[in-house]
């Protein structure tokens, strides 16, 4: 129903354009020869619609002008919506200072090389969006281009080899597994390549010296995705140092080609002073290399100027140029700042006046907003919502159509969304977090902690097997077969500090097994029992959601992202429960959390209760405070903070307020705690950055809120798998995905350069943005600030530090997020919470003295907006640091990406957040054993506790069988690998190998299977078998076998060893002893003894192939 309704509004504006008088004397226009005019008067995405109508009718392609790349980024979006991505491209710059060739940025590269194979190949029309700096630089002429490119289709014969060295020519480099533009990988008879004009890599497979087959794959999961018949694959053409001849991109396109521009007089300025900076940048660096001269690189306004006259040009500016001249009329969106009954009159009075109102929202939750609020009103409201975001909203007066966009209405903050294909990248990195390498410490369950050797092919009577060799103490060697790999895991402890590796067959691990799970076992207890004494309790149950809730909500300035609004519901689901909250929100710095307790807060006022925000620095009270502030102020809400700022007057009247009741919100630090504050009615506590307090202020908290609603949030990223077994004890909810549109930020390490420092400030001033500069030492932190004056005469710098007196701190900061200076130079105090959003460049300065979460939060401080952010790191020379403090330092700029707290949690907070979520003492175990294996053991001893001294809290799940087999070994003599030649790389092996180990149903194992013929090829027969041995594996745990050996032709399987266990009660254990009675010749049951007690057995003969031995176990 929604769906076809979308369509019809769209279509119904799309069809008044259609037919509208203008927009066909627009085409009458183009269809003419040589013929410049004017269109005027059309306001935000007005233009959008009559550019796309004008399209479909007249068969020229389009170039169109913007100011800036912001607006052509809005308006692509707008023309993607309305014509589908296949027509619509843009064309970005490559780089962002001329000469500067290491700053390319590839995924602009992409997006231009996209453009330049699309016209070549000649397909249908398409409207290219570009702005002024993208045309300043001259691409490769068409038939260079044509010279360069390797043109592949499926039935054509073509040796492998050729393709090979011709990817070498075009300086391509070959790799495992491809993961950015310009990289192959070649693997029996596939070659994979990433090709500049396209941003997916593509997959060729061969068959002897004919293609089989063309596919593009996915970067992340090196899995296909479509198929293709013909593809071109280029070099990177913006190479800048090549010799070949460049040309401006508009002799590159079509001579038919329709350019419609903005303000040409703009653009020939822009261009104008853009060639000056390259002539001066040119005359700088010319000395050692030779450079193309600046004319042969990039185009002069004039040379632009003279090239569009041979073009029909359209242009749609505010002056008045052409002497033909269309005129719309059409007027922008005015604006209701968010007084919702302004809104309905309006739309009343266009009603009227036969108009018809469209609201355009961003997505479904943003059109019931609009539902609920114009549903409270007490007259009806036309209008229709359409789900189609759009840039800005419009009045056309002439079609009579209204035509609003909901980020207008709510005032919120509208992104625009480029194509990058090269954002996903990422994600192999996180593999890479637990790939082994030689020589890493390895925990296995039963040996405890060795040192990893490598994968190494074993002989079992005459037969090849892969084994894992594991080093233990001097010169103990262990063989871990493939098939036990489960019992293996990397082992993670405090930053890098090599752990205790124990001789083999020694007592000692396995006391340190049984401490440790006595210990873990111990806290685990009391944290559910503490969790099921507050299931009994009675709390306050909050009603549900009111018109003002979804007001406050619907004015919130970005877009929810998924998980922000799950967590939300968490939440206000929670608070409507009777029994008390106590929910943990985890999420990155800077993913909205903030957001999650605001609305928490708002609901709990708004059903008449007070709440509570406990922070643990003094600038984060007051940064709260100033973001509570703004978001409620269109709000009845009264709010206040304490902090050590405030004087003893301000808070005393604090106070009181919230003894009185006449105090909503308030926010401070531990101060809260003070014996003076009796809340009136307390509904709600929120604890931020909980991983900052110490357990003193806990536990006061503990007595305010014996039964009020807790909202506990932190940074500190909790790993999956704890996070399952955690939620026995408490709720969780994690948001994981970054808010759209934020660029990752880029990371850099330098040395002290006096000219770096001096070209990113000013860099950074010049765009209107400001700069952090930390510098943790506080007595030379004027000096530090009186360099930077020097470097930058121009920049207003202020200095900020934790022995400032309170008022002044204050000031500077306030002063610093109004924009008034432009360089902050400060300790770290700023590392948790201070939020400007216009500061988008940080400097660390000895980041080599900072732990890796502390500058992960700092590098949080910028990249709040829709800006790219930059971050130096200031360090040493690499080989005068300690080795940590490289590793850390490395870790940081590989994870640049959003999101990425997670795998710097991986590499480091994970060991001591991990321990904290528990309470203070488990770090020393993890530390012993290693972070995987502490989880298992948590794991089990919740299991257990859940089993026995909590069944009452658990219903027990009685319909499912209940496991009398954990784990199955299986030791045999047949082939059962990957073989080298199949798969090449050993980590890869490895990985697989894991997966393999962790798949529980027979679905996943064919998705599995279809997915490594993807990636490699048909399966050798080796494989066939490894894919059965899990097959049997799942097979004898049914039959409650814990062990397996497929030797000398027949199969042993040993059973349950616990003599008494109730297995040997079950109907499945019943009906293998028929099998047996009714199978004498083929199978024997016996018991024998052996060195850990009597074990009953069951033994197949004529076992010859792995099939055969599976096909036995199913009949069983």
């Amino acid at each position: 129903m929604y769906q076809i309704t979308i369509q019809l509004s769209t279509q119904n504006i799309v069809n008044k354009y259609q037919d509208s008088a203008c927009v066909n004397q627009i085409v009458s226009h183009l269809l003419k020869d040589k013929n410049n005019f004017q269109i005027s008067n059309l306001v935000g995405s007005s233009l959008s619609f009559v550019v796309s109508e004008t399209f479909k009718k007249v068969d020229n392609p389009y170039l169109l002008i913007f100011n800036d790349k912001e607006e052509a980024a809005y308006y692509l979006n707008d023309l993607e919506q309305l014509l589908g991505h296949k027509n619509v491209l843009f064309y970005p710059e490559s780089y962002r200072r001329p000469y500067q060739i290491e700053e390319t940025d590839n995924a602009n590269v992409l997006l231009r090389s996209e453009v330049l194979n699309r016209i070549n190949s000649r397909k249908k029309a398409v409207i290219i969006v570009t702005y002024p700096s993208a045309l300043f630089e001259k691409v490769v002429t068409k038939k260079e281009l044509e010279k360069n490119t390797l043109k592949v289709g499926v039935g054509e014969s073509l040796s492998l080899d050729f393709v090979n060295e011709v990817l070498f020519e075009y300086k391509f480099k070959r790799v495992d597994f491809v993961t950015e533009p310009g990289d192959f990988s070649v693997r029996g008879g596939i070659i994979d390549v990433f090709s500049f004009s396209n941003d997916e890599p593509y997959r060729i497979e061969f068959f002897g010296d004919e293609i089989d087959s063309i596919r593009s794959f996915d970067v992340e999961t090196q899995l296909s995705k479509e198929k293709l018949s013909k593809i071109s694959i280029m070099p990177n053409v913006e190479n800048k140092t090549l010799k070949e001849n460049r040309e401006s991109f508009l002799k590159y396109i079509s001579s038919k080609t329709v350019i419609f521009a903005k303000n040409i007089d703009l653009l020939v300025g822009n261009l104008d002073t853009f060639f000056q900076k390259s002539e001066e940048a040119f005359n700088e660096v010319s000395g050692e290399i030779k450079h193309a001269k600046p004319e042969e690189l990039f185009c002069s306004g004039d040379h632009i100027k003279k090239e569009l006259q041979g073009f029909k040009l359209v242009n749609f500016g505010r002056e008045k140029l052409e002497n033909q001249q269309i005129k719309f009329n059409t007027i922008p969106q005015p604006s209701f700042n968010k007084q919702f009954d302004l809104l309905i009159d309006n739309l009343e009075e266009y009603h009227k006046a036969k108009f018809t109102n469209y609201i355009f929202c961003a997505n479904e939750q943003q059109a019931k907003r609009f539902h609920d609020i114009f549903d409270d009103n007490k007259h009806e409201v036309h209008y229709e919502t359409v789900i189609f975001p759009l840039y800005q909203g419009f009045v056309d007066v002439e079609n009579k159509l209204v035509c609003y966009t909901d980020h207008q209405i709510f005032e919120r903050y509208y992104k625009f969304r480029l194509k990058n294909g090269y954002a996903k990248k990422q994600a192999i990195t996180l593999q890479e977090l637990n790939k082994l390498e030689k020589g890493d410490y390895v925990t296995h369950m039963d040996h405890g902690i060795g040192k990893f050797a490598g994968l190494q092919k074993i002989d079992v009577q005459g037969k090849k097997q892969e084994a894992i060799k594991l080093v233990y103490g001097e010169r103990d060697i262990l063989y871990v077969s493939i098939h036990s790999l489960h019992k293996i895991s990397k082992f993670n402890g405090k930053d890098g500090k090599a752990p205790k590796v124990y001789k083999l067959g020694s007592g000692a691990w396995k006391k340190i097994k049984q401490k440790t799970k006595a210990r873990v076992k111990h806290i685990a207890f009391n944290l559910i029992q503490l969790y099921a004494k507050r299931k009994l309790q009675k709390g306050f149950a909050f009603g549900p959601d009111t018109h003002i809730q979804h007001e406050l909500e619907g004015s919130f300035m970005y877009e929810d992202t998924p998980d922000q609004f799950t967590s939300t519901q968490d939440v206000k689901n929670d608070m409507e429960k009777e029994q008390p909250m106590d929910r943990l929100v985890c999420g990155d710095v800077g993913f909205g959390k903030t957001e999650v307790a605001v609305r928490a807060a708002f609901k709990a006022v708004d059903n008449g209760k007070q709440v509570a925000i406990l922070v643990p620095t003094t600038i984060l009270a007051f940064q709260h405070y100033k973001t509570f502030t703004e978001r409620l102020k269109d709000f009845p809400v009264r709010i206040d903070y304490l902090n050590r700022f405030r004087t003893a007057k301000q808070k005393t009247e604090a106070i009181n307020g919230v003894n009185d009741g006449s105090v909503d919100i308030i926010i401070g630090t531990h101060q809260l705690t003070n014996q003076r504050l009796k809340f009136k009615d307390l509904g709600l506590l929120i604890i931020d950055e909980e991983q900052k307090f110490g357990v003193a202020v806990k536990d006061k908290l503990k007595t305010l809120k014996e039964n009020v609603d807790t909202l506990t949030l932190t940074a500190t990223p909790i790993p999956r798998t704890l996070q399952f077994s955690l939620m026995a004890a408490r709720d969780l909810s994690v948001i994981k995905t970054p808010p759209p549109n934020r660029h990752p930020i880029e990371s850099n390490v330098i040395r002290f350069s006096e000219e770096i420092i001096r070209n990113a400030i000013s860099y950074e001033i010049s765009r209107g943005g400001q700069v952090f500069f930390i510098h943790n030492r506080i007595e030379n932190i004027k000096e530090v600030a009186g360099l930077i004056q020097r470097l930058v005469p121009s920049a207003k710098v202020g200095i900020g530090h934790g022995q400032m007196e309170g008022k002044k701190l204050e000031g500077l900061m306030l002063g610093f997020m109004n924009n008034e200076f432009d360089v902050l130079v400060s300790t770290t105090i700023v590392e948790s919470g201070l939020d400007v959003p216009n500061a988008n460049t940080i400097f660390i300065n000895n980041a080599n003295n900072f732990g890796l979460s502390d500058l992960h939060q700092m590098r949080g401080r910028v990249g709040r907006s829709n800006k790219k952010a930059f971050c130096y790191f200031i360090t040493p020379p690499y080989h005068m640091m300690t080795d940590d403090a490289r590793k850390r330092i490395e870790a940081l700029v590989l994870f640049s990406d959003l999101g990425s707290g997670i795998n710097i949690a991986m590499k480091d907070l994970e060991i001591r957040g991990a321990g904290d979520l528990l309470g203070g003492e488990q770090s020393g175990f993890i530390n012993d054993i290693g972070f995987d294996t502490y989880q298992k053991i948590l794991q089990e001893a919740i299991d257990e506790l859940k089993d026995n001294e909590f069944k009452e809290l658990y219903p027990k799940d009685n319909s499912k069988a209940k496991e009398f087999v954990k784990e199955v070994t299986i030791d045999t003599d047949f082939e059962i690998l990957f073989p080298d030649d199949y798969i090449n790389s050993i980590t890869e092996r490895l990985s697989l190998y894991n997966k393999l180990g962790s798949l529980k149903t027979e679905v996943e194992l064919q998705i599995f299977e279809t997915e490594i013929i993807d990636r490699f090829g048909e399966i050798p027969s080796q494989v066939e078998d490894l894919l059965d041995s899990v097959r049997i594996k799942w097979l004898a745990k049914e039959l409650g076998l814990e062990k397996i050996i497929l030797k000398q032709k027949r199969i042993v399987g040993y059973f349950v060893s616990n003599q008494q266990s109730e297995f040997y009660q079950t109907e499945a254990f019943s009906k293998t002893l028929r099998y047996v009675q009714q199978n004498s010749k083929s199978c024997v049951m016996k018991e024998k003894q052996t060195k850990n007690g009597l074990r009953l057995l069951i033994t197949f003969i004529k076992i010859d192939t792995v099939k055969t031995a599976l096909t036995i176990l199913q009949k069983v």
